[in-house]
């Protein structure tokens, strides 16, 4: 192979082009306009934890004004993967997210609802308990085995990212800064979404995980060629909202950190990104309004 010619413009001869509609609760999702998931994090330790410990009430309210905001997708978690973070226990897991996930869908039968986690065995309780429409995995099945099983068992869309670390050195780099993060990446993702589609789970987005075991450098590089991922003919998230590599560029806090997103969710759109996860709703549907703007005039 050339020396000039990046793995993923060899493998891009191939695949097909990407398809964008997929098979989410019986429903076809059509990624072909970009969609958003809104952020509800039910994590003490996250930023972004308005969801934590609240009210029925509360958490209704919130999840009703992402939906009329423009949320396309409601993202519950309630373990925290962020770097350095300590990770709650299963238990305490269970009992953040099964309630919540369950009042969500009670109240917002029709709404995509999509659980963060990577344990089986809150996933397993979560499709059976509260009708869950996919499960969102930080780790690729790669901290708990039996996480794909679930997903196998019940053939339920699944966000793959990537993160080929073991739950042990989570926060160490996922590649080396001297390594080509692109054509790794998609060697990975090759080799899972082969894994799954083989194993009867047609419904799968593709997430680069910004943020998790790479450096600013790498998290900016995956960025400039997110469009590269096209090839795996998979829709493709971006969730950017407020990371590190933002506040930590521009040194300031991941408070201060929406005009930075907004940018980058622009870059990202612009390189191919089918679905933003976001915390900020009204902000994304702005971007990607004004984005489509481009294409009509």
């Amino acid at each position: 192979m050339s020396k000039n010619l990046h793995f993923s413009d060899y493998f891009c001869t191939f695949v097909q082009m990407k398809s964008n509609i997929l098979n989410i609760g019986n429903r076809l999702f059509d990624c072909s306009k970009p969609k958003l998931m809104a952020v509800v994090n039910l994590s003490s330790d996250s930023f972004s934890g308005a969801g934590y410990a609240c009210g029925e009430d509360e958490l209704l309210r919130l999840v009703e004004k992402d939906i009329s905001e423009g949320a396309d997708i409601i993202d519950i978690g309630g373990c925290s993967t962020r770097p350095y973070g300590d990770l709650v226990l299963e238990e305490e897991e269970m009992a953040r997210v099964i309630p919540a996930l369950s009042v969500v869908r009670k109240h917002f039968p029709h709404t995509i609802i999509s659980l963060d986690t990577f344990r089986a065995s809150v996933a397993q309780r979560a499709i059976t308990e509260a009708q869950v429409d996919i499960i969102n995995d930080v780790s690729a099945g790669n901290w708990d085995k039996g996480l794909l099983e679930v997903v196998i068992n019940h053939k339920i869309p699944y966000i793959l990212s990537f993160m080929p670390n073991h739950i042990d050195n989570r926060d160490n780099l996922c590649v080396s800064e001297n390594e080509n993060i692109m054509a790794i990446m998609i060697a990975f993702f090759a080799e899972k979404l082969d894994y799954l589609h083989s194993h009867g789970v047609a419904d799968v987005i593709i997430d680069p995980a910004f943020g998790f075991g790479k450096t600013i450098d790498q998290n900016y590089a995956i960025l400039r060629r997110l469009s590269e991922l096209s090839c795996l003919n998979s829709p493709i998230l971006a969730g950017l909202s407020r990371k590190s590599m933002i506040y930590k560029a521009l040194d300031i806090t991941s408070a201060e950190a929406l005009n930075g997103t907004t940018v980058l969710n622009t870059v990202a759109l612009l390189h191919n990104a089918d679905i933003l996860r976001v915390h900020d709703v009204r902000e994304a549907r702005q971007t990607i309004d004004l984005l489509s703007r481009l294409t009509l005039a």
